[in-house]
């Protein structure tokens, strides 16, 4: 069975919240947003060859079928969210744990 790509546009609505507009293929989001080129330099390979959008901000991988592209204002602030979470800190062996350990029994 073929697997189909869906086609994901991310956009900020009047009301400040995410709108999600998904399309089935290639051909009807090229109706709708200006080619300006290909991308022919994503280390994504699967990537490469898709089509960049007027406005747009992609195309990324979503998943494994989906293709995201989205409007600079939201690429910028879930960037912007994306960078301000820290990851948790991991904790190293202390000292005292590794001399407690037996050596080459």
């Amino acid at each position: 069975m073929a697997s189909t790509r869906t086609y994901r546009v991310v956009t900020r609505g009047a009301d400040s919240q995410l709108r999600i507009r998904e399309y089935d293929s290639k051909e009807n989001l090229l109706r709708l947003h200006t080619q300006i080129g290909i991308d022919d330099c994503s280390t994504d390979l699967s990537l490469r060859g898709l089509p960049v959008f007027r406005g747009l901000i992609g195309p990324m991988s979503e998943g494994k079928d989906i293709i995201r592209y989205e409007s600079p204002e939201v690429f910028e602030s879930l960037t912007k969210e994306w960078s301000a979470n820290k990851p948790k800190r991991r904790r190293r062996r202390t000292a005292d744990a590794v001399s407690a350990e037996p050596v080459g029994a």
